[in-house]
């Protein structure tokens, strides 16, 4: 089992790290089948009461890490500014096989 291949490990790891937290379980079932800017992502999930914008990025960079999510594109903002991130569930499932070689 554990023969030193430590990269499957990783990657188990950082998904769950990722996913211990519901906000972030939360996130994923927003996005869903489509892309969302995080603006839309912030005005759904109603997180103007208890979280900034700041700490939507710090879970969305979490998800990102973990190859969860990604920037599907960036959208122009009224009025210039910085452009928006469009973000897209990167995967769909998580299978863990306790009985893999390389784990």
């Amino acid at each position: 089992m554990c023969h030193g291949k430590n990269q499957p490990l990783k990657r188990i790891q950082r998904c769950i790290r990722a996913l211990h937290c519901p906000t972030r379980w939360r996130i994923i079932q927003c996005i869903g089948t489509e892309e969302r800017s995080t603006k839309e992502i912030f005005e759904q999930l109603g997180l103007g009461d208890g979280m900034s914008m700041a700490g939507l990025y710090y879970h969305l960079s979490a998800l990102k890490e973990a190859g969860i999510v990604e920037v599907a594109s960036y959208r122009e903002v009224k009025g210039g500014g910085t452009p928006e991130k469009v973000w897209r569930l990167k995967t769909r499932k998580i299978v863990i096989d306790l009985l893999e070689e390389d784990v």
